[in-house]
């Protein structure tokens, strides 16, 4: 029997690990994948405090992790592919394992939705990118891709001009589906240039990237397009499947939770980009597994009876 199992290794999952580990609640966090989430796959990171100079993302989720194996963390190398919330103690089986714990964490976040297309995987943070407020200053004075029509591609598309020399804004329709204001403003900035009804079919480069390879959808015209950088906005995907029918979720499968992360299920909180649409950023994920912890700590304390500093400030 688990205390707490915390579910991801995001900065919202190792946050969470952090505070737990010191509350002696010695967690169990299953990593997933990979170790740090999608932050460990951005080449450099320049905008969480306490950082003046650049840091890899791969090093900035080892020291998370370090610290929060420091505090008595045990972590586990597995895949949650199932979890039983109907009754407790709750149920988390993985491809390796089976666990039983008193409170869950879910810091599961979300994925980038992926173009598909030859040469992206080769060239992810080497100039293809997915969050233009993580990288854009890295594009300084340079031209830029930015592929999508949407809300978020056009907000991303305005604040790269901020750096970029131009942003050449792809989209496979012939009319952007961001709202009017939105539109407007984009279609009045220099900066920006609509590349109108065409696709990415593939990302080039020699080590970097050096450009796209276009297709106009309507004539079958294709182009090799030159760009220091990809940026991709069509939406994110939340890594929620295995919680279908145990939690409530939001149509686009995120996790519903009020602001101190509790779900549905008493004894279960969500934190970081599994229940976080909006800003989707480090700095936010780590506020929100902090918050997580600490319920979790005062939903343990309780169901121990036992004395919980903070108890009415936190109920």
């Amino acid at each position: 029997m688990e205390k707490v199992i915390i579910i991801g290794s995001g900065p919202a999952g190792l946050t969470a690990a952090v505070y737990a580990g010191r509350a002696q609640l010695e967690p169990l966090l299953i990593s997933g994948p990979s170790l740090g989430g999608q932050v460990a796959l951005s080449s450099e990171i320049g905008n969480y405090p306490g950082f003046p100079e650049d840091i890899p993302g791969a090093e900035l989720a080892q020291r998370m992790h370090e610290h929060a194996e420091r505090f008595g963390t045990r972590f586990e190398s597995d895949i949650v592919t199932s979890v039983d919330l109907s009754s407790r103690p709750f149920k988390v089986v993985t491809y390796g394992n089976e666990y039983e714990a008193q409170a869950l964490i879910v810091s599961t976040g979300s994925s980038p939705r992926k173009l598909r297309v030859p040469g992206e995987k080769e060239f992810s943070g080497r100039g293809v990118s997915y969050c233009a407020t993580c990288d854009g200053f890295f594009y300084m004075g340079k031209e830029i891709v930015m592929v999508g029509g949407g809300d978020a591609a056009v907000e991303e598309s305005l604040f790269l001009t901020r750096f970029a020399s131009k942003v050449h804004l792809v989209h496979r329709r012939d009319q952007l589906r961001a709202e009017r204001v939105l539109q407007e403003r984009a279609l009045r900035n220099e900066k920006i240039n609509v590349v109108w009804d065409s696709i990415v079919t593939e990302i080039v480069g020699d080590g970097a990237v050096s450009g796209v390879q276009l297709r106009n959808v309507k004539t079958g015209e294709e182009e090799l397009f030159s760009t220091s950088g990809v940026f991709v906005a069509i939406g994110h995907v939340p890594n929620t499947a295995f919680l279908q029918g145990q939690l409530e979720l939001t149509e686009s499968g995120y996790i519903v939770a009020d602001p101190d992360g509790r779900t549905s299920v008493e004894g279960v909180w969500a934190a970081g980009d599994v229940a976080d649409w909006t800003y989707r950023q480090i700095a936010t994920s780590v506020g929100s597994g902090c918050k997580a912890a600490m319920q979790a700590e005062h939903y343990i304390a309780e169901l121990e009876d036992r004395a919980y500093p903070g108890r009415t400030r936190l109920s």
